[in-house]
């Protein structure tokens, strides 16, 4: 219980100290919502159960954030602005991310659960769609509105339908 706080104390920190954002609001639910995955008696867990689908969509209808509480999202992670967020429920999102609207992280076929996975300190453009079984390294950039169908290595810019990467800076990782 202490380790969820503890997050959405992050969480909060890294939305500016601000605890009307609808993008904290969403990512303090579905934390809420994995933290009830942990109660193992199933007749305990249940109230927990129906008030996280209902906390669930209202962050849906309201602010337009779709994150289930199967996605694996790091630490402070930032959903900058409400409005067209869709996630994957198989999808993982790594550390110190951000996350503007209209962004789709998806997958392509309708009977494959295969979600990205976005790696750490990735800044996410208005409008990108990330589709389908790739990777996005860390330190990445995705332009607005690009559409990523290919792995992007650690440090690259993608932008474009279909994206292609315009540059490669050094990664945190790497520097000396």
């Amino acid at each position: 219980m202490r380790d969820v706080f503890r997050q959405i104390k992050e969480d909060w920190v890294a939305h500016g100290k601000d605890w009307t954002k609808p993008g904290f609001r969403a990512l303090a639910i579905h934390r809420y919502g994995n933290w009830r995955q942990s109660i193992g008696n199933r007749f305990v867990k249940a109230p927990f159960s129906i008030v996280y689908r209902f906390m669930f969509r209202f962050a849906r209808n309201r602010y337009g954030i779709e994150l289930p509480f199967q996605v694996v999202i790091g630490r402070r992670v930032v959903f900058e602005h409400q409005h067209g967020i869709v996630v994957h429920g198989s999808a993982v999102i790594g550390d110190d991310c951000v996350i503007r609207q209209g962004v789709t992280i998806g997958n392509r076929n309708l009977g494959v659960s295969e979600a990205p996975r976005i790696g750490n300190r990735v800044n996410i453009g208005a409008g990108a769609k990330i589709i389908g079984n790739v990777v996005i390294g860390d330190d990445c950039n995705i332009g607005a509105n690009a559409v990523v169908l290919k792995d992007v290595p650690n440090g690259s810019t993608a932008v474009g339908i279909p994206a292609k990467i315009i540059g490669q800076t050094q990664t945190r990782g790497t520097e000396r």
